[in-house]
């Protein structure tokens, strides 16, 4: 059995082969698949989010499913329906695309409010509750979602309760120079499926070792003292909830395996902290970027690195 390191570097290097100049856009999507998160990706169409949702789950190797949201998407189209069977007279459950690995949510802020809620019991509990009966999702359970700017024609607001299931949000913005260039001098598109996939016992070997990555004290009193600062200042109108604060645990650790150690170190929580806070610290003046954020806060409370 290979050790985590060499699975997260033929990740790593499998994806980069369909995505270019976005490595720290891949370690993010790929630190929250260990972590058992979610991940929104916020950005103009055209700049390869699908693509990179498609890419990542067949180069992690997972069942693969997408969900176009639309305004007249309904949530039995997400979770699955009960018809009535003639021939037996009896009622049979047909499973919506959330019974996958990976699933794309893409536009999610394309539906209403009442449609997105259909993910929050299947992206918290890994399950899905319909006519009293409840159903487990495939482990792992895997999501990614895609959202159109506000200032696009027919998007909705995501609630609160839906937006803080994500783990980490971020964007992919345009590629370098040399990256656009490389992909304009590409004769055909890139084969996903000549990309290797990782087998079944090297992802569960991924999720375990995860388990085992080390978080000293100083690190916890670093996030404690984060998510103290965000609650007590005046700079947000609401301060990071204890999930928030568990969410940069875990995301912190899955950081440590992809930077390839086995223990937390001050640096991964600040690579880690902009890209939770941005789509849950919501300023009281005015939209802040990461940057900002993470600025923000190291201004007011001293973290060696």
């Amino acid at each position: 059995m290979k050790n985590f390191e060499d699975i997260i570097t033929q990740v790593l290097s499998q994806t980069q082969k369909i995505i270019f100049d976005k490595e720290k856009q891949i370690k993010l999507s790929l630190a929250a698949f260990i972590s058992g998160s979610h991940v929104l990706i916020e950005d103009m169409p055209g700049v390869g989010k699908t693509t990179l949702a498609k890419t990542l789950s067949h180069t992690i190797g997972l069942n693969y499913s997408r969900i176009q949201f639309t305004n007249d998407l309904l949530p039995a189209d997400i979770t699955g329906v009960n018809f009535y069977n003639v021939q037996d007279a009896s009622f049979n459950f047909k499973k919506g695309p959330v019974f996958s690995q990976f699933l794309l949510a893409d536009e999610i802020n394309r539906a209403s409010s009442k449609t997105q809620s259909a993910l929050l019991e299947a992206m918290e509990e890994k399950q899905v509750s319909i006519d009293g009966k409840t159903y487990q999702l495939p482990h792992p359970f895997f999501v990614i979602a895609t959202k159109n700017p506000f200032e696009e024609v027919g998007t909705y607001i995501l609630p609160s309760s839906q937006l803080d299931r994500f783990a980490i949000s971020f964007s992919l913005g345009y590629p370098s120079k040399k990256a656009e260039r490389d992909i304009l001098s590409l004769n055909k598109k890139p084969d996903i499926n000549t990309l290797n996939s990782l087998t079944p016992e090297e992802i569960q070997h991924l999720l375990n070792s995860f388990e085992e990555i080390y978080v000293s004290e100083e690190i916890l009193d670093i996030i404690q003292e984060i998510v103290d600062f965000t609650r007590s200042s005046s700079l947000y109108i609401t301060g990071l909830s204890t999930r928030a604060a568990i969410t940069l645990v875990k995301l912190s650790k899955a950081w440590a395996m992809v930077s390839f150690r086995d223990y937390v170190i001050p640096s991964d929580v600040l690579e880690v902290l902009p890209h939770i806070t941005y789509h849950r610290l919501e300023s009281r003046v005015e939209k802040k970027n990461p940057d900002e954020i993470i600025n923000e806060i190291l201004k007011n409370i001293h973290i060696d690195t």
